[in-house]
């Protein structure tokens, strides 16, 4: 199948993601600033079963401020995940990290792809980019975000569009609408929800629960990104990634709710600014494009979610002996052990594939 660079491949998607093209039968070149956006043992845990693979390894690296010289050699397309996420966080001075790593970032992998000549560059958006109208949402739709962090999706979206046009780069855009799935980011709706029942503890709501979500099971997120790779369509195509169909906040906690057996308690909050009041996805254009079709409805999904939740609080609170013996393909930095301000850089450059790490280099 050839080789597949997968940035964010630590993360909720990227970790699901980069299983899937194993099994499809892809090698991975996955990259991973392991930044403090959550824990790092619950990224290093959504590696186990890639650190089995001997079709995987990991480049341990900062995409906005590394030199990315040979990271792309010997690759034949690039899924681009990596990014800052969360709409509440992205106001104030947070904004700049947003802006280097949606924009700053994106702009210098799409200068990297271009130059290595990849077949096609999958680039991870988001439904943030819309507007407060209401759905079903196309794409041609008024872009109009409501948030810092929507505005930095956009800005990769139009980059991405721009290495498309004016550098002959095949590129693909996915809006993804509201993920959720096992390994799901802590900060997100579905895991706050889920962890607080099983505290017994109240579920902090922000605004009065009839705002509504398209709720999308990352396995279907999964499939259309796989097919995005390698789908006929046209270079600088977006499209939206979705299951169609708006469900409120308030439905989301009573199926939680009633697949624990659970009485849940509100706590109501002031809703955030840049929370769009509903999203709702028309999925279109993916169905015929990526030949692609959403097949997990929010309940089924919820309880493989759930499942998850419970297998963790079963596991031991250990590091896993894989992860944490480093048996990822040709990583010298362990996934368990990132480096500190007090150690040394890596040196030499990444086309070595050896390193492990990429190399400092100037902005």
């Amino acid at each position: 199948m050839g080789c597949v660079l997968l940035t964010g491949i630590a993360g909720f998607i990227g970790s699901h993601l980069g299983e899937s093209l194993v099994r499809d039968g892809w090698s991975i070149r996955g990259v991973d600033a392991f930044t403090d956006t959550y824990a790092l043992g619950q990224k290093r845990d959504n590696l186990a079963a890639l650190s089995r693979s001997p079709m995987v390894q990991l480049v341990t690296g900062d995409l906005a401020r590394d030199d990315l010289h040979g990271l792309l050699e010997g690759v034949d397309a690039v899924v681009h995940l990596a990014g800052e996420p969360g709409v509440p966080a992205s106001w104030g001075t947070a904004f700049a990290t947003y802006v280097e790593r949606n924009v700053i970032a994106t702009q210098r992998l799409l200068e990297a792809a271009t130059a290595a000549g990849v077949s096609r560059f999958v680039h991870a958006s988001s439904s943030s980019v819309y507007g407060p109208d209401g759905g079903p949402l196309v794409e041609s739709a008024v872009l109009r975000p409501l948030s810092p962090y929507g505005a930095t999706k956009l800005a990769g979206e139009v980059l991405v569009g721009a290495y498309a046009q004016q550098r002959g780069l095949s590129t693909v855009s996915l809006r993804y609408f509201s993920v959720y799935g096992p390994r799901q980011r802590p900060d997100m709706a579905t895991h706050r929800f889920i962890e607080a029942l099983l505290d017994h503890r109240p579920l902090v709501v922000y605004g009065d629960g009839r705002q509504a979500r398209d709720f999308t099971f990352v396995a279907d997120i999964v499939a259309a990104t796989s097919a995005a790779l390698t789908a006929a369509v046209a270079t600088g195509s977006v499209l939206n990634v979705a299951r169609g169909e708006s469900v409120e906040v308030r439905d989301l906690i009573g199926i939680i709710a009633e697949e624990l057996g659970a009485e849940p308690r509100i706590e109501h909050r002031p809703q955030r600014a840049g929370d769009t009041p509903r999203t709702e996805g028309c999925a279109d254009a993916a169905r015929e494009l990526l030949r692609w079709e959403p097949v997990t409805d929010l309940r089924s999904g919820v309880r493989r979610q759930i499942e998850w939740h419970l297998r963790r609080r079963l596991e031991t609170q250990e590091p896993l002996a894989g992860a944490a013996a480093g048996t990822l393909s040709h990583v010298v930095l362990p996934v368990s052990s990132p480096r500190t301000p007090e150690e040394p850089e890596a040196v030499g450059a990444v086309g070595a594939v050896g390193a492990g790490e990429l190399p400092r280099g100037p902005r």
